[in-house]
């Protein structure tokens, strides 16, 4: 077994514990998760993927891929390390994204609060099971054809355009996705929730109720922001691990993020362009790898990635909050005003 056999066997033994003792004790059934709780969890999970980081500065060279044979080097430490980081915060802002999409489906099915918890998790874990395949078939593509991530990179310059100039009035409606009415379709829905069940049978017929199809959709929508996340995530690191590592930190601490932020995610009115811009600078990144690469070190590079991401990303979120604050209730911007 190398090494990186036994960090993926490590990996996999603490995200099984972690989650054993967030399904365990964190998700009962019917629990309403209050913000207090949401911010410990929050805590549990960024220090877990901190704890990874920290890992990675002293175990770096022994498992890259790239770097193989070169142990002992401090600098080899550092770039994975921080291409860790670097990913996992472009992830993480992604997330915060994903949120304001998840509120939204709450919404349009009525969701009880008390449920919340529960559907969350089965859909993440749903995601986490399809994203692991994702990035997969994807590692294996660009390995086999290089000239991939070019058009990975083309198609991140064009997502993180058209997400920068999106109207803000633009409305997301769950029920007119194509997810929704093939599941319409195909599958006999019943209009409520079954007291926190996910199939219910009816006058001798089975149903699937409204739980069941948000988690469905929770893992749809999921999907549709891998396109932008997985690309992205290979434009900061081609390693494997850093790529599987990054994602699924990412999505194990996006449940506790939505409680902790659903009350406060629609003031972050400029997130989505601070994304946007972090989108179209991997994209050239990634279109200009050859050239980078003969003028700037690879460390460099990585150092330079994780200081625009953390500038964009706080910044987006520091301007929304602080100076223009379009997001707010009319109360609480007409009081600051006074």
């Amino acid at each position: 077994m190398d090494n990186h056999q036994v960090v993926y066997l490590v990996f996999g033994l603490v995200l099984v514990f972690a989650l054993a003792l967030d399904l365990g004790l964190l998700s009962k059934k019917g629990k309403i998760i209050s913000i207090k709780a949401a911010l410990y969890q929050t805590f549990f999970w960024v220090g877990l993927a901190l704890a990874f980081f920290v890992f990675l500065l002293f175990e770096g060279p022994m498992l890259s891929s790239e770097n193989a044979g070169t142990a002992g080097d401090p600098a080899q430490n550092t770039q994975l390390a921080l291409e860790f980081l670097s990913a996992y915060l472009m992830e993480w802002s992604l997330s915060i994204d994903n949120i304001f999409v998840f509120i939204l489906i709450f919404s349009a099915f009525s969701v009880k609060e008390k449920h919340y918890s529960r559907v969350l998790l089965v859909g993440i874990l749903m995601a986490i099971v399809m994203r692991v395949g994702f990035i997969t078939v994807g590692v294996a593509l660009v390995a086999k054809f290089h000239w991939l991530l070019y058009l990975f990179g083309v198609f991140l310059v064009y997502t993180g355009y058209k997400m920068f100039t999106a109207s803000q009035d633009e409305a997301f409606d769950p029920q007119d996705t194509k997810l929704y009415r093939f599941l319409k379709r195909f599958l006999p829905l019943v209009p409520h929730d079954g007291n926190g069940k996910y199939v219910v049978r009816e006058n001798g017929k089975v149903g699937y109720t409204t739980l069941f199809v948000v988690v469905v959709l929770l893992a749809g929508i999921d999907l549709v922001f891998v396109l932008d996340s997985i690309p992205a995530v290979m434009g900061i690191s081609k390693d494997p691990l850093i790529i599987y590592t990054s994602n699924i930190f990412a999505v194990l601490g996006l449940r506790s993020l939505f409680f902790l932020l659903r009350g406060a995610v629609s003031r972050f009115d400029h997130l989505q362009q601070g994304i946007a811009i972090v989108l179209v600078f991997i994209g050239l990144k990634m279109l200009g790898e050859h050239w980078i690469n003969q003028w700037v070190d690879k460390p460099i590079q990585v150092v330079i990635s994780l200081g625009v991401i953390a500038l964009c990303i706080a910044g987006s979120i520091f301007y929304s909050i602080f100076i223009n604050k379009k997001g707010l209730p009319p109360d609480v911007s007409d009081s600051s005003v006074q």
